[in-house]
Order: C-alpha cells, then structure tokens, then sequence
C-alpha cells in the first residue's frame, strides 16, 4: 500500500516512460484482438465497497483472498462470485500468499511482522523482528516451490504507527527458510514492493517502485540471489506472471512485458492507482485486479501459474 503523495509522484514517472502496448494485427472482423486477454472480455467491477484493496491470492480452488488494509480486513471471493470476511484483526494485512499446505502467509503491517495464517484463521508470526529491530513494513512476498519465502521491506510511514522513523535504515529483501531466521538477499534498491518468481524457481522479479525499474535475479540452489539485471524501467507495486512467462505490473492501470521485456499489453483500470494482481478462478483464467476502493476481474487466454 502506498501513501497519497507517493502516487502522485509515480503516476507522473509511469505516464511519461513513453511506452506503447505491442500492435496486434485486426482479425477478420476488423477488430484488434489481445494475445492475452479473452476475445471480446472486458473489465468487469466486482465491488467498490473497499477503502484501498491489496495482496490479492489464490488458494488451490481458485478462490481469491485480499485485504482491505485501512479497514484491517482479509476478504474472500470464491469461484462462485460470493464475497465474504476471511479475518477480521487482520493485522493490517498488506501482501499475501498461500503456501503449499493451504496457510495464508501475510505482509502484517500493524507491527511489521510476516504471518502466517491456518484456514480456520489461527495466527502464526514467522518473524517479528530482524535481530531485535522492527522491519521497516514487509510488503509483498512470494514462496518458491522449495518453501523458502521472499519478502520486500520498503518503509511507508503508516498513520498508526507510534514510531515517526525506520530503525532499519536500508529498505530490503529478505530470504526466509524453514527454522531459519532471515537473511538479505537483496540491499541495493531504493523502495523494493512487488515480488514475483517463476515456477521453475529460476528467476526472481523484484520492483524498485521508487526508482521506478524492475529487475530479475537469478536464484541460486541455496536461495541466494545472483545477476541483478534491469528488466523494465518501470516500477510496480504488485505483480504477477502467467504460464508464458509474461511479467504483469501495477500503478497505473496493469502493464504487461514477455519475457523478454517488451511491452505487449496494458489495460486501464479505471481508479486512481492499481495495488496489485492475481490469476484465479477454477482454470486460473480470470485476471484478479486490486484497485484503491475496488475489485476487478477479467477473463483471459493464459493462465496464472
């Protein structure tokens, strides 16, 4: 989650990167028709009951679970269309995943801690503190398929903090292993938030959202990261990829890259800044949109992984 100001500084750097969605030849019909989103699908508003909307994640059902972090919330929307309160004392949940044991793992922001969180909503803390100091606010996180987690710690000044200032100075990305505490695995950015790997565990993207660029590193076998290298000069808050390989972004609207870094898709969202994203759904079509006092779905042609 992001402060007001911040926004408005990163919509002016998003705008003016001057990038244009790849050109897609017009189909017998005469009509431009994506690579990746479904023929003739459109955005479709779910709700707009939120205060700002975060972290989306899906279970192994397809089911989507987001906070509302300023109402301190975790919702739940099934593959059946149903809206309901997962948990409420939520820890001023920001960013979520699930693990492969169906636990809900939860950037906590309220003391900066990371959950996680049983399906009948029993609390777990993984880590409170980095020897003895309070992280800066993890924000986003990915678990890779060996079980070892990834999160970024930028420092938001929240409005329910006592504190007025981070007692770690540098904003990083941490490494966690099973038993383990910790480690740095990434201490050069700026402002690190949305974090995504691919399923193979070979790369991992992170987003430096205050210089705006993201960047890919390799991850080595023992879950260190290797080869910073720029990937897109454009930041993101959330992120997330799909089975080919294409990087999805946030901010303003959602922005798309292949592999490769060329962009091939945006897609307007129409709210003030979009938060973050999901595949969910039954076949992990449905493009699942966080966006300030909104939820959004689309219908796809890939799928999440």
């Amino acid at each position: 989650m992001l402060k007001p100001i911040f926004l408005f500084l990163l919509f002016a750097g998003i705008i003016g990167a001057g990038t244009t969605a790849q050109t897609i030849a017009p189909d017998s019909t005469g009509k431009t028709q994506s690579s990746i989103i479904a023929d003739n699908a459109t955005l479709q508003l779910i709700s707009n009951q939120f205060s700002f909307t975060e972290g989306p994640a899906t279970d192994k059902k397809g089911n989507v679970y987001f906070t509302d972090q300023p109402n301190n919330k975790i919702w739940k929307y099934s593959t059946d269309g149903k809206l309901s309160v997962f948990l409420e004392n939520a820890g001023r949940s920001n960013g979520l995943y699930f693990d492969k044991k169906g636990n809900l793992l939860a950037c906590a922001d309220e003391h900066n801690q990371l959950w996680s969180i049983k399906p009948n909503g029993k609390i777990i803390v993984l880590v409170k503190d980095i020897n003895g100091l309070h992280l800066n606010g993890p924000n986003d996180l990915w678990i890779s398929h060996k079980g070892g987690i990834y999160f970024t710690d930028p420092y938001y000044q929240r409005d329910y903090w006592t504190r007025k200032s981070p007692e770690i100075p540098e904003q990083k990305v941490y490494y966690l292993q099973k038993n383990k505490a910790p480690v740095v695995v990434a201490d050069n950015l700026m402002k690190p938030n949305g974090i995504i790997g691919t399923p193979d565990d070979k790369y991992l993207y992170v987003a430096d959202i205050k210089a705006n660029k993201t960047y890919r590193y390799s991850i080595a076998p023992d879950g260190t990261l290797t080869g910073q290298t720029l990937f897109v000069n454009q930041g993101s808050d959330g992120m997330t990829i799909d089975v080919m390989g294409n990087i999805y972004l946030t901010g303003k609207g959602v922005t798309v890259y292949n592999r490769e870094g060329k962009l091939i898709e945006h897609i307007d969202v129409p709210e003030p800044w979009t938060a973050n994203i999901t595949f969910g759904g039954k076949e992990k079509n449905v493009l699942f949109i966080t966006a300030s006092k909104a939820v959004y779905r689309l219908m796809m042609k890939v799928k999440g992984v």
